[in-house]
């Protein structure tokens, strides 16, 4: 049995993520001596899996801590020292719900994850009657709030950037007269990303900001599609950028003044120039993932780092066994910050590029060194049943498709070319779909080959 995706276990409460799921997983981690924070998000069905988690963490003799509807990084936060369990779905419909775990604030790991899935498959025992576990409810949310806006504070360019930085900055409030309009998505981000933005002295207008569990703003998920209604409000009301987020406040989605979404690899290629130049170590670092652009090399390679790529979904083990010191982590829309913790949190992310973009005098300053060609990430529907035969089958049939390619098969299988051309299909992790990633000048033709090469190897297998 694999219970887990490539974010935790994830997927409808009526027939996937139930009540009696929830039991046996909290069974499966729990033991006498361990101690737990358990939070959510705002879906609905939350609470009801919660109680349901902590019947199984207390029945296996493990102490457990609530801690209420927080965002997945507060929960990150809390769970340092000790374990953790966040009940979220993060960016699914409204539907869905999910069960992420944690130690010490970083991600279980795929040797953590599978033990789990075995213990549930097999039954776990309950602890004798007089050592279940006890249970209070405790406040982390503004332990979290300072520790992230007195990170954020100070993250002004360094000397060696080739920004010119455009604004004289108050290192208590470096956002003051700064306006930032902020689209929470009714869901976490709405508990952490106002609140860190004003403290740091911005004019922030916030948008959904009001946690339902219904998403009723706009789907969960943050897309230019999704984000339409909130683009035009940034570009149409003198904000200068604009901040988006997903259900659980991981992801982060940045929007410039025109109301365009800027991509997210571009994103990870200003944070991840930023920290390796801010970096006093002499071999600094960045992890991401095979899906990630060639853009995000070239300006760390620029600013005297190096990059280590991971599985997606990954990256917490990235830094585990990167080579030296990792000073960022990242894959699309998704941010570590190795020196306030090892979680992905969409939150400081906002912070910090908040910090960046009004240090710089604009958004543009900074993406302006960031070379972007044409990048494209297509969805082929896939069963569950035909990935597996389907990718075994598209090992061979790729590299025949495409005999100048270099490849590799240790993530999916990615063809590289020698004009700088990638493309990368895997497997999704939580959807039913292979997922295709391409960037080049002539994107459009190398996704229509790549495309039809997927989808015979779906229809070869699925017959």
């Amino acid at each position: 049995m694999d219970l887990f995706g490539t974010a935790g276990i994830r997927g409808r409460v009526a027939d996937e993520v139930t009540p009696e799921l929830a039991l046996r997983v909290g069974q499966a981690v729990g033991k006498p001596d361990r101690e737990f924070v358990v939070g959510r998000d705002g879906r609905v069905t939350g609470e009801t899996l919660v109680a349901a988690l902590r019947a199984g963490l207390q029945s296996a003799g493990a102490s457990v801590r609530t801690v209420g509807i927080v965002p997945t990084p507060t929960l990150a936060f809390a769970s340092q020292g000790r374990y953790g369990v966040q009940v979220t779905a993060s960016h699914n419909p409204p539907a869905d719900n999910g069960i992420k775990l944690f130690e010490d604030g970083t991600e279980f790991d795929r040797q953590a994850e599978q033990a789990v899935s075995d213990r549930v498959a097999d039954g776990s025992e309950q602890a004798p009657w007089d050592q279940w576990g006890e249970t209070e409810r405790i406040d982390v949310l503004d332990a979290y709030q300072e520790t992230v806006t007195e990170y954020v504070r100070g993250r002004g360019l360094p000397e060696s950037h080739p920004v010119d930085a455009g604004a004289e900055m108050d290192s208590e409030t470096p956002l003051a007269g700064t306006t930032i309009a902020v689209d929470c998505g009714n869901g976490m981000g709405a508990l952490g990303t106002p609140q860190l933005l004003e403290a740091l002295g911005a004019n922030v207008v916030t948008i959904n900001g009001t946690v339902d569990g219904h998403f009723p703003g706009r789907a969960s998920k943050p897309t230019p599609e999704t984000l339409a209604e909130f683009r035009h409000f940034v570009a149409d009301n003198r904000t200068e950028f604009g901040i988006a987020h997903d259900g659980d406040a991981d992801r982060v989605v940045l929007v410039d003044g025109d109301g365009t979404v800027v991509h997210e690899d571009t994103v990870v290629a200003i944070l991840a120039e930023y920290y390796v130049r801010a970096s006093e170590v002499a071999d600094p670092i960045v992890v991401t993932t095979p899906n990630a652009s060639g853009r995000i090399d070239q300006r760390v390679e620029a600013a005297g780092g190096t990059i280590e790529r991971v599985r997606l979904g990954a990256l917490h083990e990235g830094i585990a066994e990167a080579s030296g010191t990792v000073v960022f982590a990242a894959e699309p829309w998704k941010h570590i910050h190795p020196r306030l913790g090892r979680w992905i949190d969409g939150i400081a992310s906002a912070g910090v590029l908040s910090v960046l973009i009004t240090e710089a005098g604009g958004l543009e300053a900074l993406r302006g060194p960031v070379t972007e060609r044409p990048y494209r990430k297509v969805s082929v529907p896939c069963a569950e049943s035909a990935k597996e035969p389907a990718m075994e089958q598209l090992e061979t049939t790729l590299p025949e498709a495409f005999p100048a390619a270099t490849v590799s098969t240790e993530y999916g299988v990615r063809l590289a070319f020698e004009d700088g051309s990638w493309t990368l299909v895997r497997p999704s992790g939580t959807e039913p779909y292979v997922r295709l990633y391409a960037e080049s000048d002539e994107v459009d033709d190398l996704v229509t080959g790549v495309r039809s090469t997927i989808e015979t190897a779906i229809s070869n297998v699925s017959e």
